[in-house]
């Protein structure tokens, strides 16, 4: 089989390969590919959060860690309850919810695995404050779990990675050429900028969209969120790269935007009267 017609096989195969995989994000209904099994994600995750939890400092702070538990409670319960309300399928029914502190004042971040598996840094206690601070940081990382970007991410990864390789074949081996006479790789850098960098600041501005949706679900006090990142840009202090360069929108941006949506959240998305709080 010569080349073209080769392409044009596996083309049409790849096209329906893809409409078949396709979702959509829960509340936002952005669509969304995913190639992936999330079973295998979720697995690999476990996996990987047992060896931090065996390498890491965790804190012996318990009265932190339960308010961290009751916080990641209080979210898990709103989501369920939620989806069931309005008669749709609860994204987290096979989450297998697990939180940890890690004790590492440097680090101000946390972060949720696919399934489930939460951690947070003490450092970002300090951005946190008060249980609403580090309600809107954890509802955050829950969203990115709940929307399925992990896994809608190695999905992109895995096509991107397969098209690279077909526009190569189809260019006679140019892309790779000017890759070895540059000594770098252009494929790669024109994915990182050009589609990467650009997909993931959508996935995280969607994150703080749900994460204040789960928030406020949860009854916790919303508007604390950007005061969080008000504190985040004061602690950060004009170290930021160009947002171009990052997988994150700017702080100023987020800002913005997270001050755009708080109104409508409140009004929307009220704490669910059957959560225990």
């Amino acid at each position: 089989m010569n080349r073209r017609k080769f392409l044009e096989y596996f083309g049409c195969s790849c096209c329906g390969l893809l409409l078949s995989q396709c979702g959509t994000v829960p509340i936002t209904e952005r669509r969304q590919l995913k190639i992936i099994p999330e079973s295998t994600l979720n697995r690999q995750a476990a996996q990987i959060y047992e060896k931090v939890k065996s390498k890491e400092k965790l804190s012996d702070d318990l009265d932190q860690l339960n308010e961290i538990k009751e916080i990641g409670s209080r979210i898990e319960q709103a989501v369920s309850e939620y989806f069931y309300q309005n008669d749709m399928v609860d994204p987290t029914a096979n989450f297998n919810w697990e939180y940890i502190l890690v004790e590492n004042k440097k680090i101000k971040n946390a972060w949720c695995m696919p399934g489930g598996k939460i951690a947070v840094y003490s450092g970002i206690l300090e951005v946190t404050k008060n249980k609403h601070g580090l309600a809107a940081v954890m509802g955050h990382e829950i969203a990115h779990a709940v929307a399925k970007h992990s896994v809608e991410r190695a999905s992109r990864s895995t096509l991107i990675n397969v098209t690279t390789q077909i526009a190569d074949i189809a260019s006679g081996g140019k892309l790779s050429g000017i890759s070895r006479t540059a000594g770098v790789d252009v494929a790669g850098m024109l994915t990182h900028f050009g589609i990467n960098n650009p997909f993931n600041r959508k996935q995280e501005s969607e994150a703080d969209y749900l994460g204040l949706v789960f928030s406020s679900l949860a009854g916790f006090d919303i508007r604390e969120t950007a005061k969080i990142w008000e504190r985040m840009k004061e602690t950060n202090k004009g170290k930021e790269p160009p947002e171009w360069m990052s997988t994150h929108p700017s702080t100023t941006r987020r800002i913005k935007q997270i001050n755009d949506w708080i109104p409508e959240i409140i009004l929307t998305y009220p704490p669910i009267s059957a959560i225990t709080y």
